[in-house]
């Protein structure tokens, strides 16, 4: 059996999370489907403490990020559902199927050495949040995206202070500087946690994968269930499908959003 010690294996294992980082998932998926996976070469999967958090080891040896840094997870809760992933590997180790372990890098290796950066950058997109963009017609759509979108927007005036401007179609709509400061302010004070990195990783990929910052944040803050939440970034494309059906392709795209989003959304849960 192949140790986690073993050179050419740690650099394949690296690359295989390195390349999961951009974050076009179809090409993530093209990625690994087209690269031989390495083969799993550890039986056991241990939760063990480390200093500022908890740890993973793999038959014994300790877990480390591509950039080699400990492992080093902020509850016990999150890294027992990292465990899981690496349990749950079969006969190869496919980061596809493992992206808590992806993110928990990101965090540790990308976000943390840059928060201000992250945080400005899930903030920006207070300036054009999907649910900001109403359709002029079809009476159904409009319905479906009233009931969708309108308690979010009250979440964001009742809790974080934010009133949005609206606008029919996809004309840019400029919105208040005090709107748009609200929101900084809230991701701010999520970065300002002590486990800050984890919880911006887990915004940024909730409001990358809605185009709705303000989905993420309700999310975040139990405003809104998964489903719905999920449901809400997703009116426009389930008005279409029930007009024309599904198109296998785009499912398989949703589908790896999903898996995404649902990890994101669990991560963020898990640091209570």
């Amino acid at each position: 059996m192949s140790s986690s010690n073993d050179p050419t294996l740690r650099d394949d294992l690296t690359a295989l999370f390195v390349a999961d980082e951009e974050r076009n998932p179809v090409k993530a998926a093209q990625r690994e489907m087209a690269r031989p996976l390495p083969k799993r070469f550890y039986t056991d999967v241990a939760v063990v403490p480390v200093e500022n958090g908890f740890g993973l080891s793999l038959d014994g040896k300790a877990v480390r990020t591509p950039a080699r840094a400990a492992l080093a997870l902020p509850t016990l809760a999150l890294a027992e559902a990292i465990a899981a992933e690496w349990r749950g590997q079969g006969e190869h180790i496919n980061p596809a199927t493992m992206p808590l372990t992806r993110m928990a890098n990101t965090a540790l290796d990308g976000v943390a050495a840059q928060m201000a950066q992250v945080a400005a950058e899930v903030a920006k997109f207070a300036g054009s949040d999907l649910i900001c963009y109403r359709a002029g017609e079809p009476e159904a759509l409009i319905a479906a995206q009233n009931a969708a979108w309108t308690p979010v927007l009250d979440f964001a005036r009742d809790f974080l202070g934010a009133r949005f401007n609206l606008a029919e179609g996809v004309m840019f709509v400029a919105q208040p500087e005090e709107t748009l400061a609200a929101v900084a302010r809230a991701i701010e004070d999520e970065a300002a946690k002590p486990d800050g990195a984890f919880r911006l990783t887990a915004l940024h990929e909730m409001t990358a994968l809605t185009g709705s910052v303000l989905i993420a944040l309700a999310l975040a803050r139990g405003a809104e269930t998964f489903e719905r939440g999920w449901a809400a970034a997703h009116v426009d494309e389930d008005h279409q499908i029930r007009l024309w059906g599904a198109d296998a392709e785009a499912q398989a795209r949703r589908d790896i959003r999903l898996r995404d989003m649902r990890a994101a959304y669990e991560m963020y849960a898990a640091l209570g």
